[in-house]
């Protein structure tokens, strides 16, 4: 079991900058790998960022590549996502989401089997 509370939403201007955080607790970091996603009012949850169990590889939606980073401490059980350049379209509920991989060392953007809370995001113009 892996329990996930994320932190860091809020308002901020267009072109600011924010910084989530997903703090995890359970079974061991390091063979999970971590993703975020986002859910606007009245649209589906989307794909955003993910990271392999290592942190030592990430892929991007497209429409947040160059300005979103995603990165892993497994020493502190945390996973960021430092988002730049922010515009009004990036407001949404952002969730974190966990998924057991023991050894594998992939990106994944489906299946994952824990999630967050989620943490408000509003990007004003």
């Amino acid at each position: 079991q892996v329990h996930l509370v994320e932190s860091g939403g809020g308002l901020v201007q267009a072109g600011g900058s924010l910084t989530l955080s997903c703090a995890a607790t359970g079974r061991s970091f390091s063979s999970i790998a971590m993703a975020w996603f986002r859910q606007a009012p009245g649209k589906e949850r989307e794909f955003v960022a993910t990271i392999t169990r290592s942190g030592a590889s990430t892929y991007y939606a497209a429409s947040v590549q160059g300005r979103f980073t995603i990165s892993k401490d497994n020493a502190k059980n945390t996973v960021t996502l430092q988002m730049n350049s922010l515009k009004p379209e990036d407001t949404a509920v952002y969730y974190c989401a966990a998924h057991h991989v023991g050894s594998y060392e992939f990106l994944y953007t489906q299946g994952f089997d824990y999630w967050g809370q989620g943490t408000q995001v509003t990007v004003s113009s």
